[in-house]
């Protein structure tokens, strides 16, 4: 019998919690801008925690988000659920996983995407340096400057 992706997993239905949006399809199309961005925010994201610091609550070494307003560090829903649970206690909607590097916005419900959001560039490219120990590869989109002949 042939089974689609969205069937439900044998271990029963997942929680809303935990669903993201496209998650099922494998591919998720991150957004190119967001609201929440003016309000959630900090002014001082040249200087964040570094990606192997731990869960601020579980001490869990790995699955760390950086919340983007208050620079906590907090485990993922996928561990212990505390970034989510930082979200709803606080609405500091966005924040930048150490894993991939992707930045969410809960309010949205989507991923933003960082190389192309002018606002969230400075945070990405200083949370890749501090995780690869160099500055991000070149992107298409952006233009290099031209000298004058």
């Amino acid at each position: 019998m042939a089974t689609s992706s969205s069937t439900l997993p044998e271990n029963g239905p997942v929680e809303e919690d935990e669903m993201m949006f496209g998650a099922e399809s494998g591919w998720v199309e991150p957004l190119t801008s967001c609201d929440h961005l003016a309000t959630s925010l900090s002014s001082d994201l040249a200087h964040i925690p570094t990606p192997d610091t731990p869960c601020n609550r579980c001490q869990n070494p790995s699955e760390n988000w950086l919340c983007l307003c208050c620079k906590e560090v907090l485990c993922s829903r996928f561990v212990n659920k505390h970034m989510l649970q930082h979200f709803r206690e606080t609405n500091h909607s966005v924040a930048l996983s150490y894993s991939d590097l992707s930045v969410w916005c809960f309010t949205c419900d989507a991923y933003l995407n960082a190389e192309v959001i002018l606002q969230l560039r400075p945070v990405y490219e200083t949370a890749y340096i501090l995780k690869f120990g160099e500055a991000p590869p070149f992107h298409i989109g952006e233009h290099p400057k031209v000298e004058d002949q």
